[in-house]
């Protein structure tokens, strides 16, 4: 009997992971669009924000955190798949200072085309990483479609004392990293064959590491901005912060933490349809002088699953990266926060 060959869900899909996500500019002229809709005062953070999660105040002491976040395959492995959807929906949650609480998975699958048993795997992948966040998938909702979709709702709750933006940011905060960047860069690898083995499973490694870290920076009151970096790479959520805060940023790239065949990769030309998308969308707000096409790539780089992005004071920072460290993530110090100036960030 003729064996079948194995699944590769990438092929299912136009796109995969965070790379799919609608390109800055063109998602702010959508959003413009909408009507204006209410906005009550127990409402703390809203669409308008540019921010991680919705935050609604039940009362003094408690906040309930909702986000939600899917995407196409970013991996062929099925399980994995679900997994890395999963990390990636909570870790808003995180971003926020929150604890979960609860998920329900989104997933629209191609039935005519992709087996049962690969469905179930990536389900299953998804819960997984849901146990190890210490919270139940208690529903969902699920359609037919012609590409793959999963993800999750997630849901958390927090004090909204210690609830964390990434309007935060204050004049000589240090901005520090969670986890290395190029997952864009790996996915795109993978498409393409160039991706080994090793660096498969390091792919991997990142993007299914939760950022539990973010419920401990939440509970440090030096730290004062917080986010993760996720589709609009690390400069695209930089930014946010910086308008958000009403600061400006120095960068600094060689300090930037990278996976190991990021950089060669990138060098090689190996880069995401959207990080030419994110780089069109920003790129009049970064001064980067003399930059090579290489460096741009891992600035604008969609990262799924990525890390959390803190700004902290200085004298915060040996607490800040001992949370990170408690939690198996990395907290490099990658540039620093200040007052005023007409260009958003600046890389040296």
């Amino acid at each position: 009997m003729k064996k079948e060959p194995p699944i590769r869900l990438t092929t299912f899909s136009h796109g995969g992971g965070c790379g799919c996500k609608i390109a800055p500019g063109v998602l702010q002229g959508l959003l413009a669009q909408m009507p204006a809709g209410i906005c009550p005062p127990q409402l703390l953070v809203g669409n308008d924000k540019s921010d991680d999660a919705a935050v609604w105040q039940l009362n003094e002491h408690q906040a309930i955190v909702a986000t939600t976040d899917f995407f196409t395959p970013i991996v062929d492995d099925p399980h994995d798949f679900g997994r890395i959807a999963a990390a990636n929906a909570i870790s808003d949650l995180y971003a926020m200072g929150a604890t979960p609480l609860f998920a329900l998975a989104l997933v629209g699958m191609p039935l005519d085309r992709l087996p049962k048993q690969a469905i179930g795997r990536i389900l299953s992948g998804g819960a997984e990483v849901c146990a190890q966040a210490g919270i139940p998938v208690a529903g969902g909702h699920s359609i037919d479609i012609p590409e793959p979709v999963y993800g999750l709702v997630a849901i958390g709750v927090v004090d909204p004392a210690r609830l964390k933006s990434n309007a935060g940011a204050r004049d000589d905060d240090l901005i520090v990293l969670g986890k290395p960047l190029g997952i864009g860069i790996y996915s795109a690898a993978l498409r393409k064959g160039l991706l080994s083995t090793d660096e498969y499973a390091e792919m991997v490694r990142w993007t299914t590491t939760l950022n539990r870290a973010g419920t401990a920076l939440a509970k440090l009151p030096d730290v004062h901005a917080l986010t993760d970096v996720t589709g609009f790479g690390l400069a695209g959520h930089l930014l946010e912060i910086c308008r958000a805060s009403g600061c400006a940023a120095q960068l600094d790239f060689a300090a930037l933490p990278l996976l190991r065949r990021a950089a060669v990769l990138a060098r090689e030309g190996v880069r995401t349809g959207a990080s030419a998308r994110n780089f069109a969308a920003y790129s009049d707000a970064i001064h980067w002088p003399q930059m090579q096409e290489w460096q741009k790539t891992l600035l604008t780089d969609p990262q799924t699953s990525g890390g959390l992005l803190v700004t902290c004071a200085p004298d915060a920072l040996p607490q800040v990266q001992a949370a990170f460290a408690s939690y198996r993530c990395e907290g490099v110090c990658i540039g620093r926060m200040w007052r005023g100036g007409t260009v958003a960030i600046h890389v040296r």
